[in-house]
């Protein structure tokens, strides 16, 4: 392969080792399916620069009227929320010996980027710190404990919390969470969530409201969180410009303490990063799910 003038330019296009947009699509679209908040959530075009979206904060108030008296009137108020775009980025560093084979090397990058960027994006929003301002997470939601013998009920006590800012129509569960699921059963023992313990493995809707699963939200503690429920349409994500690849096969690429320098251990890395947002109306209308007993 022969070298460019500078090597930090090296990328997607070089020759011998070019992902085409539709093979970037599809690792950004597994990006997606990784991400149970961008399953759960409305996403919003989201330019570099952010943007401000407009929200309705209060509705207008009918009333009742006598006849021929003058009718009320009642205005809906307005507010806006700020989205900015902060960006993931990963660094994976490959051996030469890996580029003779292409495909090896694409579903490779299709198996581990979309977990990277997915789960670095719900551990955020989950249960993180904001980057940034204009950027909502989830961790100060009230917590609601689903553990115990009745399950069930502890639930819809949930439902009811979510309920006074707005309709639960999403549950997004750990695999310790959905192990809770499973677990709930009626007073004679079968399972109260699934229709069949030898069919199913996994628990798709609750209360009417369908179950995401993410691996990436867990979160040990005095409870451990194992879950997160609210109203997805008051959530809003968005993407600039999806997923960026670069590659270089001479940089000096600092991992910790060390550094590698790509062309004396002849190897190559590839950079992927993206730029994301994340906001909620009313952090209110979600809960956090914990495994404590109630």
């Amino acid at each position: 392969m022969a070298l460019a003038t500078n090597p930090i330019d090296i990328n997607r296009n070089t020759t011998g080792l070019q992902l085409t947009p539709q093979q970037s699509r599809e690792i950004w679209a597994g990006a997606l399916e990784q991400s149970a908040v961008m399953r759960l959530a409305q996403r919003v075009n989201l330019p570099g620069s952010g943007i401000t979206i407009p929200i309705i904060t209060g509705e207008p108030v009918a009333d009742f009227v006598a006849e021929t008296a003058e009718k009320p009137v009642s205005e809906a108020t307005f507010g806006t929320k700020d989205m900015t775009p902060y960006k993931i980025a990963v660094i994976e560093i490959f051996s030469n010996e890996f580029r003779r084979d292409f495909r090896a090397l694409y579903d490779e990058l299709v198996r581990r980027l979309p977990y990277a960027i997915g789960s670095k994006f719900d551990a955020t929003v989950f249960g993180g710190t904001a980057p940034g301002s204009g950027f909502d997470v989830l961790t100060g939601a009230t917590a609601v404990a689903i553990g115990g013998t009745n399950t069930y009920a502890q639930l819809v006590n949930a439902y009811t919390t979510v309920g006074a800012a707005g309709r639960l129509n999403g549950w997004a569960m750990s695999p310790q969470g959905e192990g809770i699921l499973l677990s709930a059963t009626d007073q004679v023992g079968h399972p109260l969530l699934i229709s069949s313990a030898n069919n199913d493995r996994a628990v798709t809707r609750v209360l009417g409201a369908r179950v995401e699963s993410s691996d990436h939200l867990y979160k040990a503690g005095t409870p451990n969180v194992v879950g997160y429920a609210g109203d997805w349409s008051q959530a809003r994500y968005g993407i600039v410009d999806g997923i960026k690849l670069a590659i270089s096969e001479e940089a000096t690429i600092n991992t910790g303490t060390e550094q590698v320098n790509l062309w004396q251990r002849n190897c190559f890395a590839v950079r992927a990063e993206a730029e994301v947002g994340f906001i909620v109306k009313d952090a209110s209308a979600f809960v956090k799910l914990t495994d404590a007993t109630n």
